[in-house]
């Protein structure tokens, strides 16, 4: 795989041709998926190698000075998700304010000029430029290379979108998320030293240092799957402040992995959420906190029973 950066002042272009999808992809959901695919077979038959062209930072962040921007997926999963499609070559295009004033046939000459582009995928709709007045009609006039246009990929409900997506994930719905996505939602994290509190009551939690920029559900405990060291693992997870023994304004993601034994510090961990438990809530005193948190196990238990059984 390799990465491609381009700015406003980069000069050499691909080093190979290319046959390229462009967008933001946040999610990398059905949709983002059939673009892909759409890249994949045009690379194929313009035996060239095949490209994912995207932005960074979030072009509302350039456009609008937005800070703190939430997000489904991080670029580190996006670009994992598009290699392990088949995609040969990431294109992250700094998107400085410079760049984001820059007329559509600007955009195309100067930007996409840079690049060795053999052809190139788009949703129906893909905008561009200044003001977003380029869209994928204007692309195809412009471009002196081929431009393939992707319509809209629904579902029951309408176009499968990341906007549609994250009310789901903000509402803990993870099985409607899950159908958008083609997977199940996840939190990518490192394990960190924590206070040892779970371990002081039964149950040993890793606690896992996350992405600011993370879009997250709801405040509470979750049956989760967590993938550590390529084994999948069952979980019983909190999101919360931790209110009962330590509370913090940033919310702690905590995962006690049933049945395992060992040392996690350190280690990448990928949390895959299945279903939202109950609410966070503060407790008396730790015994009925210790009480509940067995009732949650054996709770995730059974749901994982019945959960295994309907998906095999």
């Amino acid at each position: 795989m390799r990465i491609i950066t381009v700015a406003m002042d980069t000069r050499r272009s691909s080093p190979v041709p290319i046959c390229a999808c462009i967008g933001y992809f946040d999610g990398m959901h059905r949709g983002h998926q059939e673009l892909i695919r759409r890249t994949i077979a045009m690379a194929k038959k313009n035996s060239c190698e095949s490209a994912m062209i995207t932005f960074d930072p979030d072009p509302w962040v350039t456009i609008r000075d937005m800070e703190d921007v939430k997000h489904i997926t991080t670029m580190r999963q996006r670009m994992n998700m598009a290699v392990e499609m088949g995609i040969g070559n990431i294109v992250i295009l700094k998107f400085s304010k410079q760049m984001s004033v820059l007329e559509p046939e600007e955009f195309v000459a100067r930007i996409l000029g840079k690049l060795n582009l053999k052809g190139i995928v788009c949703g129906f709709d893909f905008h561009y430029g200044h003001m977003g007045r380029g869209d994928c009609y204007s692309l195809s006039l412009q471009a002196e290379y081929p431009v393939e246009v992707v319509d809209a990929v629904t579902d029951e409900k309408g176009k499968i979108s990341s906007t549609r997506i994250s009310e789901c994930i903000e509402q803990a719905r993870f099985e409607e998320a899950s159908a958008m996505l083609g997977r199940t939602y996840e939190i990518e994290g490192t394990v960190i030293h924590g206070r040892h509190r779970g371990s002081s009551l039964g149950f040993p939690t890793a606690n896992i240092k996350y992405a600011a920029e993370y879009l997250l559900p709801r405040p509470g405990v979750y049956a989760a799957y967590v993938v550590v060291d390529k084994k999948k693992y069952r979980a019983m997870v909190n999101l919360g402040h931790n209110p009962t023994m330590n509370y913090q304004d940033r919310l702690s993601l905590e995962a006690h992995l049933i049945g395992f034994t060992g040392n996690l510090y350190g280690k990448h961990m990928v949390l895959q959420f299945i279903q939202f438990m109950r609410p966070e809530k503060k407790f008396r005193n730790t015994t009925n906190l210790i009480l509940q948190l067995e009732q949650d196990l054996r709770d995730i238990r059974r749901l994982f029973d019945r959960y295994e059984k309907r998906v095999s």
